[in-house]
């Protein structure tokens, strides 16, 4: 992904200042219209504008309101592309400001309105269309993260990376999480519809390509087929000794040579992704129990997550000076851990958020249920211990190296919030997001520690959507504290 740098217009500081201590802009109490208009929308969606109504009408908090509308359809407004292939759908989503679709961003920003499925059967066309679309890019190429509309498009990187680039790719960084969102969207969809039409021979060759990738990476024979060098300045984009990382010894862990920031690691085994894999591949296992009885994939599947599991609750813990048993970002199996967090999902602080499914509706995994290391973990990562937890005068969070040192993602306050249980500390996320959009009405993909209207990516869909995604969570579960 392209370098970020700070956005800090005159129009957007005069806006911020424009609102009041009580966050109102002008004498009115009015906020400007923002969102898109209705007429240059992408997709238009009847459930989500019901629910945009039910907020604006019964919340207090007009500023979050306004906020809320301008996010939550972010994705449909601006970054889909859907249309019927020969009767099927086909949706293409880009991030926001680049055309290009991420398999992760992709379910991210779709993700939220999955629950609207049952009462807008064009949003469940659009939502079977993704899952179609990710099928194709898995096909292409299953260790890529990112790829265009266009099968014959070449990369902008084809010059400077070396390695195995198709047309049809964006940018080829291997990261787990790449191909664990599809199959938690394939999941989540089904669980939603009851639906398994979507399922069909492709997706299934999909799903067995994921797994021959996940036991390549595994490393237990080889290096595997994939390496990646990248011709840059910027160390955190390219992959050392000849393109296949730092070594790890094996033990049933998967390698990740990129972050899903798509920073590079710096310990290949990845432990948040590997959780994200744990969870994924049991899934995986659960949808073919129902499309293929009997199938040997699912036992294949099942034995894999039961593997990386394993491996994770014997090698990924580490004993912190301050805060006992934590989880480490990043080992390497031969006794090396990287003690840190980052702002993108999957992270540390985003592991209840993706392994407690409502929809998995039970405790299969180790983690779900360990609330002393989860809890150790937390405290951790939002203090001053966690290399990139930063605090200044704009509010406080996690942010990482792909936007650089004193930088906050509003998407790791929007994930402390989702997972917590208390009260006051959600009441305090809800207020940090309230004042860190930079008198913009949307979130951003980070800003300065001490001054919100310096940020990255004026137009980041799955930050939006996400946004929307935890006010509506709010809404339904604690509306006191959106009054």
């Amino acid at each position: 992904m392209k370098r970020r740098t700070f956005i800090q217009q005159a129009a957007l500081a005069s806006a911020a200042m424009a609102f009041s201590k009580h966050g109102m802009a002008g004498e009115n109490g009015s906020f400007p219209t923002v969102r898109i208009a209705a007429g240059e929308r992408k997709f238009k969606s009847v459930a989500v504008e019901k629910i945009i109504a039910d907020v604006q009408k019964n919340i207090g908090n007009k500023e979050i309101a306004w906020m809320f509308e301008n996010c939550f359809p972010n994705t449909l407004d601006t970054t889909v592309d859907f249309e019927m292939n020969n009767g099927v759908p086909d949706t293409y989503v880009i991030t926001g400001d680049i055309d290009a679709m991420w398999l992760r961003d992709s379910t991210a920003q779709v993700w939220p309105y999955l629950p609207l499925c049952k009462d807008d059967k064009e949003l469940q066309q659009l939502i079977r269309g993704v899952i179609n679309r990710q099928v194709k890019n898995i096909h292409l190429d299953p260790y890529a993260n990112a790829f265009y509309k266009d099968a014959s498009k070449v990369s902008e990187w084809k010059h400077t990376d070396h390695t195995d680039m198709k047309p049809g790719i964006h940018e080829r960084k291997w990261e787990i999480d790449s191909l664990c969102y599809p199959v938690r969207l394939s999941y989540g969809y089904y669980k939603v519809t009851g639906d398994t039409s979507v399922f069909n021979d492709q997706w299934k060759e999909a799903m067995k390509l994921i797994v021959k990738t996940f036991k390549e990476q595994q490393r237990f024979h080889g290096q595997g087929p994939y390496s990646f060098q990248r011709e840059t300045s910027w160390a955190t984009d390219g992959v050392p000794l000849s393109g296949y990382g730092y070594p790890v010894k094996p033990n049933g862990l998967i390698c990740s040579m990129f972050r899903p920031s798509d920073d590079a690691t710096i310990f290949p085994y990845l432990v948040p992704s590997n959780w994200f894999a744990v969870i994924s591949l049991e899934q995986m296992a659960r949808i073919f129990t129902k499309i293929a009885p009997g199938d040997p994939f699912i036992q294949e599947a099942r034995q894999l997550s039961n593997q990386v599991q394993d491996a994770l609750k014997k090698y990924a813990v580490a004993k912190h000076p301050q805060f006992g048993d934590v989880i480490p970002f990043e080992i390497n199996g031969f006794g090396s851990y990287n003690l840190m967090d980052d702002a993108n999902v999957p992270s540390l602080l985003s592991l209840p958020y993706l392994l407690n499914l409502e929809f998995m509706e039970d405790d299969f995994n180790y983690l779900s249920t360990n609330k002393t290391l989860i809890a150790n973990t937390r405290k951790f990562v939002l203090s001053p211990e966690n290399p990139f937890f930063f605090k200044g005068k704009a509010g406080e969070g996690i942010g990482g190296p792909h936007t650089g040192i004193n930088t906050i993602w509003p998407l790791s306050i929007i994930i402390r919030g989702m997972t917590s249980n208390d009260d006051k500390e959600i009441k305090f996320c809800l207020d940090m997001l309230q004042k860190s959009h930079g008198g913009t009405g949307f979130m951003h993909e980070s800003f300065d520690k001490d001054d919100a209207t310096k940020f990255t990516r004026k137009w980041f869909a799955w930050a939006n959507t996400i946004f929307g995604e935890f006010i509506w969570k709010v809404y339904r579960e604690r509306p006191h504290l959106l009054k």
